[in-house]
């Protein structure tokens, strides 16, 4: 089969074309014919920081951790799936685990779903990692319909399906970007946006929670900004978290008895350990997608396997807006 592998590890390295050996299927895992793949933060974060990543793949390796594709062979023990079957997941790309810039690719099927019926392999393509961060971090900070929900970095890849399903979920949603397309995307879901280069927490919780603060704040930004988060919280508030690699003053939140969730969905491929709570979330975001609850956001710039090096840089850039999607 036809495979992108990166051979060195840096912040310009390149993904060479190169024929491996088609995966065998195994017990308990499904060979996938992979259609699209999309690019996350970690994907350019292994390809730039390499082995300072404890969960970076020995080299030479094949990246991409989400995938649309058809199920090409099934391995024993494995009922949920036939071949032929479309399916969507996030299953590979790091450790031991051959990633989606491939023809096909071996997968565990607990880790995978089948897609949604009503978008492309190219959308599907691009909400496994995101989609089941954000589903998880609102489950494990308790949303509840009538709750004001803040979502920091609303117009992100995570950020933008956080927004929808609290929507879904009955939430009154707000969420917080900067710029007039930022805006745009937050308001299109029904969300109220707000802008923080303009707007300081103080003034925002004030003007949409009478300073009460926020039942419960998801930030897909992270880092210092989790302070803000803490600033925007009420009482006894739930916050989730992305990105928590910070050395953090947490007396704000002990004064506040916040509850801090940390959101890391690569656990359960690194560890072995829940990995078909992934396939149930997985499930549960198809239904909400067909019913029309949810749409991924896709970046308008399009890339192939012989282009994923350009996809990369499309998104360590900072300039794309919505999912970078990769065709296979």
């Amino acid at each position: 089969m036809k495979a992108m592998t990166i051979t060195a590890y840096g912040e310009n390295a390149k993904f060479d074309a190169a024929e491996l050996p088609k995966p065998t299927v195994t017990p308990g895992h499904v060979v996938i014919r992979i259609a699209a793949s999309s690019v996350n933060t970690v994907d350019t974060m292994i390809r730039s920081m390499g082995s300072d990543l404890p969960l970076s793949p020995a080299l030479p390796a094949v990246l991409g951790m989400d995938f649309a594709g058809v199920v090409d062979a099934v391995g024993e023990g494995v009922t949920k799936f036939a071949v032929g079957d479309e399916v969507y997941g996030c299953a590979g790309g790091l450790a031991d685990l051959q990633g989606a810039l491939a023809e096909y690719m071996l997968v565990d099927a607990a880790l995978i779903a089948h897609k949604p019926k009503s978008i492309s392999m190219r959308e599907a393509a691009a909400m496994p990692l995101v989609g089941i961060t954000a589903y998880e971090g609102l489950e494990r900070a308790g949303i509840a319909a009538g709750q004001k929900v803040l979502v920091q970095g609303g117009a992100g890849g995570v950020g933008h399906l956080a927004v929808q399903l609290a929507k879904h979920f009955g939430a009154d949603v707000f969420g917080t970007g900067t710029g007039e397309n930022q805006m745009d995307i937050i308001k299109g879901y029904g969300a109220t946006p707000i802008d923080f280069a303009v707007e300081k927490v103080a003034d925002y919780v004030a003007a949409h929670t009478g300073g009460a603060g926020f039942d419960l704040v998801f930030d897909t930004v992270g880092g210092a900004n989790m302070t803000n988060s803490f600033e925007a919280a009420k009482l006894n508030a739930h916050i989730a978290s992305t990105v928590a690699l910070v050395e953090l003053d947490l007396s704000p939140a002990h004064f506040k008895g916040l509850s801090l969730h940390i959101i890391f969905m690569l656990l359960p491929m690194l560890s072995g350990q829940g990995r078909e709570k992934h396939g149930e979330i997985l499930a549960k975001l198809a239904d909400i997608v067909d019913a029309g609850a949810v749409k991924p956001l896709l970046d308008p710039q399009t890339f192939d396997l012989e282009s994923v090096s350009s996809a990369y840089d499309r998104l360590a850039s900072g300039k794309a807006i919505g999912k970078v999607v990769v065709d296979v």
